[in-house]
């Protein structure tokens, strides 16, 4: 006998509760982008690898350990994604979009990475994504700022900081780098291997590392400075933020190690998730477009782990009462059909559960979240005995159902809707 496959490891299936966080997170996040004005696009999972290697840089992480990348039928190299914007930005060049500029875009969806599974992080993860593209001003990134800080309270997460920083422009950043390097080099052997890497291709990764060897050097490195065009433009986003009314900390060592980054880079932090603390992360990437092939296109966005949000969010939106349809008898089954369909044209929730007898049905229901039984039966009962002080519309309506039997007599009320509101 054949072994059951098991599941690739950092994958997971979801049910009942768990399912619900899940969707609610992407429901609350479809809510937020159309009050900030966001269009709904979608993008495939697959690109070719090159959209992944010229963006994110071949001597990252994720493009020389963690993608899923793999040769097609025609030889092509292709990648599962292992982020959103590389894709969309992909997008905006070949599919014309650029005549929508300014364009304010959002996604949700899975990808891909080889990682060791941790704490609301998997391989096969679900993000949401929410991007400005075209616009280079200040105000677009106050404003995807303030979309983050309104999804996070519409999902009722609280203890969440904002962490932000800039990166600055060209010229401030180029200059940064060469004193990072110098600062570094000086204390090469006292850096972690992996920073001891990174001091030749990506110093500015080593100022956001967690071995403890390279926080000393990390915390005397020298501070960025500004171009006043950097100091101006990094003063209108926090003049803006201050104007929404989102609160932010200043966070000097928070970078981005793409050279395509410019100004604004931040995080949403909790402290509920351990070393993985991160709920949303972004920045403006004014660079991007043009490392695909594009005209220079400021952009800025952001993305957040679905699977995170939906660990941290708070209880879920109160769900109508649920209510088990149980026939006494397999003879009143065509009754409980039609009752079923009445209740559920009213937007009342029916559970039934088709098995066993009626006292079977019953505990099913119950077991599934039935918050009331109404048993379909044929016996003649005083109608003055009957517990029909709710009908289906106030069934619906009603957030504190203190019924648990519903009793209904075909012969005495043959349709439902018959019985009146008030008994």
């Amino acid at each position: 006998m054949s072994s059951t496959p098991q599941p690739i490891r950092g994958t997971q299936s979801l049910i009942g509760e768990d399912a619900d966080r899940f969707h609610a997170v992407i429901a609350a996040f479809d809510r937020v982008r159309r009050l900030y004005g966001f269009k709904r696009i979608e993008v495939p999972v697959i690109e070719p690898t090159a959209v992944f290697a010229r963006t994110m840089g071949e001597t990252t992480d994720v493009v020389s350990k963690e993608m899923y990348s793999f040769d097609d039928r025609s030889g092509d190299s292709i990648t599962l994604r292992p982020e959103f914007t590389a894709g969309i930005a992909r997008a905006y060049l070949s599919e014309g979009w650029q005549q929508f500029a300014p364009l304010k875009v959002a996604t949700h969806g899975p990808a891909f990475r080889y990682e060791r599974p941790q704490k609301g992080r998997f391989r096969q993860f679900h993000q949401l994504d929410a991007e400005i593209i075209g616009a280079a001003e200040p105000q677009a990134d106050v404003e995807v700022l303030a979309f983050g800080a309104q999804l996070l309270a519409e999902l009722g997460i609280g203890g969440v900081t904002l962490k932000l920083n800039t990166l600055g422009d060209a010229a401030s950043r180029d200059a940064w780098r060469a004193q990072l390097v110098e600062h570094f080099a000086s204390h090469r052997a006292e850096l972690s291997e992996d920073s001891q890497a990174r001091l030749d291709k990506n110093p500015l990764r080593i100022l956001d590392s967690k071995d403890p060897r390279d926080k000393p050097f990390a915390a005397s490195a020298p501070p960025m400075t500004l171009t006043a065009e950097a100091e101006d433009f990094f003063a209108a986003v926090r003049t803006g933020l201050d104007a929404a009314g989102v609160a932010y900390e200043l966070a000097p060592h928070l970078v981005r190690g793409l050279d395509y980054y410019r100004h604004t880079a931040f995080e949403f932090v909790t402290d509920q998730l351990g070393a993985q603390g991160t709920v949303i992360a972004g920045g403006r990437y004014d660079g991007l477009i043009e490392q695909l092939g594009g005209p220079h296109t400021p952009a800025v966005g952001w993305a957040a782990g679905i699977e995170r949000l939906a660990m941290l969010m708070g209880a879920i939106e109160c769900k109508p009462p649920l209510i088990g349809v149980v026939p006494d008898r397999p003879e009143l089954c065509a009754e409980a059909d039609r009752i079923t369909t009445h209740l559920r044209k009213n937007s009342v929730a029916v559970y039934r559960a088709h098995r066993g007898n009626a006292k079977r049905q019953a505990e099913v229901a119950r077991k599934n979240g039935a918050d009331a039984i109404l048993f379909v039966r044929d016996l003649l009962f005083n109608r003055n005995s009957l517990n029909l002080s709710v009908c289906p519309g106030s069934l619906y309506e009603s957030s504190n159902l203190d019924l648990t039997v519903l009793v209904y007599l075909p012969e005495e009320y043959p349709q439902l809707q018959s019985i009146p509101d008030e008994q």
